[in-house]
């Protein structure tokens, strides 16, 4: 069965990387939590989708310029009552102790686009430490991410391939690509997603998933092609058409 990852802990049904849309996913029948991590200037980790704090909080700033109890000072955007500031990964591990829910783990560039220097081995061993390395997926859509993954650990790590790098490379450019660089998994935009796509990446031996399946039809479209993985805001709505889909096929 295609899996189901919460992503950002259920964006459009939560808010954007709250305490709430967590631990409501930790009590989800889904698979997965996508989360994405960045510095701070005292080498703390914060859980939050953008390099700033500007869209997301009730302040601005660049995080990884920023001191963590300077982070921790804003309010992230549609948080519920109840803890609403940007969470440490390891608050994050803790929401999830005693949950089914595997990690998936977004590692960002910084604000200027690049990646954070030595930040993966940072990540890992905060992982390690919260002991949920190894329920750990790590995904990027930056190449030398995913190189210094590679060196640091065993875990999986899948290739987020943006429309405009699958557009320019074309399908055969993506998979040499991943082939030659050790990816074992590729994801794309869900509208870019078909059959053919598919096909070809397994073909090449690469799994194959899906990010931004958020409407109706775009869930189902993921699980009508039977992809490995895909991610969405509205991770109730995905269980629903699963479990739908389910009893009609018990039929």
């Amino acid at each position: 069965m295609t899996r189901i990852a919460s992503h950002r802990g259920g964006t459009l049904d939560y808010g954007d990387s709250t305490f709430a849309g967590f631990s409501a996913t930790a009590a989800m029948d889904v698979d997965e939590v996508e989360f994405d991590l960045h510095p701070t200037a005292d080498d703390r980790i914060i859980v939050n989708h953008d390099a700033t704090l500007d869209r997301t909080t009730d302040r601005t700033g660049v995080i990884a310029e920023m001191k963590a109890a300077d982070v921790r000072a804003a309010i992230v955007n549609h948080a519920a009552d109840g803890f609403r500031h940007p969470l440490f990964v390891e608050e994050l591990c803790d929401i999830f102790r005693l949950s089914k829910v595997a990690f998936r783990c977004e590692i960002k560039p910084g604000a200027d686009g690049r990646p954070y220097e030595n930040f993966v081995p940072q990540v890992i061993a905060a992982l390690d430490r919260a002991g949920r390395l190894e329920t750990t997926v790590f995904s990027s859509f930056l190449l030398e991410s995913l190189d210094a993954l590679r060196e640091a650990t065993e875990r999986p790590a899948l290739w987020l391939v943006s429309p405009p790098v699958l557009t320019q490379l074309g399908s055969r450019g993506v998979i040499e690509i991943a082939r030659s660089r050790g990816i074992g998994e590729i994801a794309v935009n869900i509208d870019m997603a078909d059959a053919l796509l598919k096909q070809q990446a397994e073909d090449a031996g690469l799994a194959f998933g899906a990010w931004a399946a958020h409407t109706t039809a775009q869930i189902t479209r993921a699980f009508d092609l039977g992809l490995k993985v895909f991610t969405t805001d509205r991770p109730r709505l995905a269980i629903d058409i699963r479990d739908q889909r389910t009893k009609e096929a018990a039929r």
